[in-house]
């Protein structure tokens, strides 16, 4: 049985407000014990210490310039493919929005914010009439997280038509990086993972408008009939190893369908994992974990996440810091 949250005594104060009186002033939003759940396509997992929300560039380059290097720092997108523990995160919780999210166009080059949805970046090269970013529209994230992961669909992945990012450090330095210096391979980015990705510009092939829409409607029409796109998922749970198919792998290993918890393998996708109403993500975890055991036991090969997962179990989790 999940264990019950202590109630905090009077004179106590939360952990992310300890943690705020530390951080430097931004001009973004700093929001002390924020809930992460309702912002994950799971709906589980615990709160952040504290949620930043960066008005732009300038103002995320000047924070973590200013936040102490103890401090954890963790990024997020639209958390389509994100696990949050029940303890929640420890230290600070960057979401990238506002600003963060426009998208232009000049010539055939888009530019485009991390923030931004790849839908919403695949649909403005389309009234461009650019080709070659429709795969965008299959994949239910933003920009940043499709550079981090190299992430890929339909026939098409990041580094395909990427020509380069920018991003902050951990020390607030602005960094920029042209295609190769990403080093994108299968569902993998070799920048170090302090790096912040804030902006890409992608390229695209003068097109057919009409033509670029119909394979965005392919798109939309195999990912509904194939996936289940209107349940609590986490989009693809494992990447598929060297000459496999994960799906393949979870239906040999009997896992289709299988339940931990409040948790699923869908019956639809069998690399899929769904909360079924009252999951945590503790049962969710479980579950991943369960599949790749036995996976391992029936084909001999270890699966790896392609869910990102942050944070920590609920039992792992200290009481509020007493206040000084």
């Amino acid at each position: 049985m999940m264990a019950e949250r202590r109630t905090m005594d009077e004179g106590e104060v939360s952990r992310g407000t300890t943690l705020l009186r530390r951080l430097p002033s931004a001009r973004g939003r700093l929001t002390p014990d924020a809930p992460l759940g309702p912002l994950t396509w799971f709906r589980v997992g615990g709160p952040a210490d504290v949620l930043f929300r960066p008005a732009d560039e300038d103002d995320l380059a000047q924070f973590l310039a200013g936040c102490p290097a103890d401090v954890p720092v963790t990024v997020i997108g639209v958390a389509s493919n994100l696990l949050v523990r029940d303890g929640g995160v420890r230290g600070v919780v960057i979401r990238l929005g506002g600003s963060f999210a426009q998208v232009s166009v000049e010539g055939d080059r888009v530019r485009a914010g991390a923030g931004a949805l790849d839908l919403t970046v695949a649909q403005t090269a389309q009234a461009a009439g650019l080709s070659r970013l429709e795969f965008l529209s299959g994949i239910p994230g933003t920009i940043g997280g499709a550079i981090r992961m190299n992430g890929g669909a339909y026939g098409g992945e990041t580094v395909d038509v990427i020509e380069g990012a920018v991003g902050i450090d951990r020390q607030g330095r602005r960094r920029v990086y042209g295609r190769d210096d990403l080093h994108l391979t299968y569902r993998h980015c070799g920048v170090p993972e302090d790096v912040i990705f804030t902006a890409a510009t992608l390229r695209g092939t003068a097109g057919d408008k009409a033509a670029i829409q119909a394979r965005m409607d392919e798109i939309a029409t195999a990912r509904a009939a194939s996936q289940p796109v209107r349940a609590r998922t986490g989009g693809s749970t494992f990447a598929n190893p060297a000459g496999e198919k994960a799906w393949a792998l979870v239906d040999k290993a009997g896992c289709r369908g299988l339940v931990v918890g409040g948790a699923q393998m869908s019956e639809k996708h069998a690399n899929f994992m769904l909360n079924l109403g009252d999951a945590t993500a503790a049962d969710i975890e479980a579950l991943g974990e369960e599949v790749r055991r036995r996976v391992l036991e029936t084909s001999g090969i270890t699966l790896r996440w392609e869910i990102r997962r942050i944070g920590v179990p609920l039992d792992t989790v200290e009481g509020p810091a007493n206040q000084s």
